[in-house]
């Protein structure tokens, strides 16, 4: 190349590059920069910040590069892996079998919106192939026992339920005491079952909620218990127990439940309620559909790994779980701005906030915000990651909106 091209190139650089690092003079708004130049100075050290304009062009970079702990903002790269693997019209399904022992037994697949809202499709399913049965067993192996998520600790906490194939109603249970003092359901789909009564008891609160464990298959057990009230509003009785087992290949089938949720209304609610427990379901059935059942944390893992480097081309992202809980998942601002392009034809799945759609992220001493501003002359694409003891990302976003406005 002749040296006065390669000296053009290199002045090329020198004036571009610094209006990417700090920021770029939207045409015809001359406070622009001023209010880059106000933004750029709230990023501290252990923060990143990238705004890009509605032609891909990068506004504001600030430590872009950088790992930084993503929280719940992480859904939206599992929402991606399960989109890539499964597919937006997957169906999640739920399997009856009986054997020659006249025992029903169901096999959980890792359907996460498994509910008190669907049960009653699915007994009527069953009530159409059988009245009597003797034991309901129930098949959970379908994902790996024990099932450890990184970051996940034992509280009564929603985002603390655990994971598993066969579980109902996210594995809580919500209760109130009515006005004569007895422990009712707080849910009205939902009935407040015996297996249930002496655990609400014991919290001595009036109201709460109640998270189950593995422990002695407490969360599986309860679906169960679950579907045989449903199964016995059907008119379908049982003359025997509720118990842990296994589909054998010689039973029949009976029916096959599929969910009425499509995988993009999943991700609909996954976003909405920054639900850990439907981000970790779909991790870990997207490490299924990749290599083969069980499903395991690690099969999930190399699935996000696969997807990572095939479609984004990136070799950093460090990720141990699906859901943004744990603070082993890091994550550059570079790269989320990546998924954000990725994820632009879903983006009506998120929260939606006037012209804005968003996903937020929040554990102690961090705070995320990513997304879509529908601003001046079209879409802006958004990351902030405030990883800063005490700091908030609402300064930055301020500021960030008037830059998509102007």
């Amino acid at each position: 190349m002749p040296l006065k091209k390669i000296c053009g190139h290199i002045l090329m650089a020198y004036i571009v590059m610094p209006s990417l690092l700090w920021g770029m003079t939207v045409p015809g708004h001359p406070d622009s920069q001023t209010l880059i130049s106000s933004l750029l100075s709230r990023i501290q050290e252990q923060d990143s910040v990238l705004l890009t304009d509605p032609r891909g062009r990068i506004l504001v970079s600030r430590h872009a590069g950088r790992l930084r702990t993503p929280a719940s903002t992480l859904k939206i790269l599992t929402a991606l892996v399960a989109l890539h693997y499964l597919g937006a019209n997957y169906h999640f399904v739920t399997e009856c079998y009986q054997d020659s022992y006249h025992n029903l037994k169901i096999r959980g697949q890792g359907d996460p919106l498994f509910t008190s809202d669907v049960m009653p499709a699915f007994a009527g399913q069953i009530a159409d192939g059988v009245r009597q049965y003797h034991d309901l067993i129930l098949d959970d192996t379908a994902f790996e026992h024990p099932l450890t998520i990184p970051g996940v600790t034992r509280t009564s906490e929603p985002y603390d339920a655990p994971n598993g194939a066969l579980c109902a109603n996210f594995n809580t249970v919500s209760f109130k005491k009515d006005p004569a003092g007895h422990y009712v359901s707080a849910e009205s789909q939902t009935p407040l079952l015996p297996f249930v009564a002496h655990r609400i008891q014991a919290t001595g609160a009036d109201a709460g909620r109640i998270v189950f464990s593995h422990s002695q298959h407490d969360s599986t057990l309860y679906a169960g218990h679950l579907l045989n009230w449903f199964l016995s509003r059907q008119g379908v009785t049982s003359s025997g127990q509720i118990q842990m087992g296994v589909v054998q290949p010689g039973d029949r089938l009976l029916c096959r439940f599929t969910s009425p949720y499509s995988l993009s209304e999943v991700l609909s609610r996954l976003l909405e309620f920054s639900n850990n427990y439907i981000a970790n379901q779909l991790f870990i059935t997207a490490g299924i559909r990749a290599f083969g059942p069980p499903g395991t944390m690690d099969k999930g893992i190399r699935a996000v790994q696969t997807y990572i480097h095939r479609e984004l081309k990136a070799t950093d992202i460090q990720i141990v779980e699906g859901s943004g809980i744990s603070r082993d998942n890091r994550i550059s601002a570079a790269d989320m701005d990546q998924l954000l392009v990725k994820f632009y034809p879903y983006r009506g799945v998120m929260r939606r906030q006037g012209n804005e759609s968003f996903k937020t992220g929040t554990l102690d001493g961090v705070r995320t915000r990513v997304g879509y501003i529908d601003g001046n002359g079209g879409v802006y694409r958004f990351v902030v990651m405030v990883n800063t003891p005490g700091a908030t990302a609402d300064p930055i976003m301020k500021i960030i909106r008037k830059i998509a406005d102007s």
